[in-house]
């Protein structure tokens, strides 16, 4: 019988994101907190308050001042995108522990921060608004695997394998050979974190944007940018191919192709940075 993501999920293993992601959450969406309270909150987590120090001085933002104190990075970042650059940050921290023999985490989290960075640079090409959003879903698209992983070690990495010796769509094997997807998986640990919709849906349809229901701008974002990052090589998600662009999607990103090689310049430009921010402690 297939196993669901909620067998999956029921297992002490599973990471949980730490108690000041949420204590930072509900500042944020308090009107009544200000910049001084979301400071005092970060402020508790020294190493987190330094790598948002670094990143609002960093090309991501290309502010023309040195950004010297929390509140000013706040302030220059916005709280809702510091909001998506936190949870960026504890996502990596939080999977520290996945055994190094089933899978390359620095090249995994490198191709997660490339996709990341084709999506935020996608997005901001479409004029987006908060492009961290779009920065945080390429990172999350692929952390279904990293839970196979973890519960499924021995017919992920089979998976992964075949993927590689038949040159097929590793979301097609794990289908096959384990009964659910690593996009269903990293949908369902969104959900199991209190993540909104918004971040569930263009996870779990990264690999067929045509099917999101209420964000399919944004699945198909992710699932250009995972394109380039693959194509780019930049980090590695352990796949022998590029995956297959959806035409559909491509119409609805609304990208030029005209524009395409300034993406891909400004993609290239930004991940290293990006690289160097947030693989810095791992």
């Amino acid at each position: 019988m297939p196993l669901t993501a909620a067998e999956l999920l029921q297992d002490a293993e599973i990471p949980t994101l730490p108690e000041i992601f949420y204590r930072l959450e509900a500042a944020i969406n308090n009107p009544y907190s200000n910049l001084a309270d979301i400071a005092s909150i970060l402020a508790a987590d020294t190493g987190l308050a330094a790598r948002i120090l670094k990143i609002a001085n960093s090309s991501l933002f290309s502010f023309p001042a040195s950004i010297e104190t929390v509140s000013q990075a706040i302030s220059v970042v916005g709280t809702q995108q510091l909001r998506e650059l936190v949870l960026s940050t504890y996502v990596m921290r939080v999977f520290e522990g996945i055994p190094i023999d089933l899978v390359d985490m620095n090249a995994f989290w490198r191709h997660s921060i490339a996709c990341g960075v084709g999506a935020r640079v996608i997005a901001a090409y479409r004029r987006e608004t908060n492009i961290e959003r779009f920065y945080l879903l390429g990172l999350l698209h692929d952390i279904g695997r990293l839970v196979l992983y973890l519960r499924q070690p021995e017919s992920a990495a089979q998976a992964l394998r075949a993927s590689q010796a038949q040159c097929r769509y590793l979301v097609d094997l794990e289908s096959e050979m384990i009964g659910i997807d690593h996009a269903e998986v990293g949908a369902a640990l969104l959900a199991l974190w209190r993540l909104p919709e918004s971040l569930q849906e263009p996870v779990r349809y990264h690999h067929r944007p045509g099917s999101a229901g209420l964000y399919p701008d944004e699945a198909a974002v992710v699932h250009f940018a995972d394109i380039l990052a693959n194509a780019l090589q930049l980090g590695s998600s352990g796949v022998c191919m590029v995956p297959e662009a959806d035409v559909g999607s491509w119409a609805r990103v609304g990208l030029p192709v005209s524009q395409l090689a300034n993406v891909i310049e400004n993609m290239e430009r930004q991940y290293a940075d990006a690289v160097e921010i947030f693989t810095r402690d791992l």
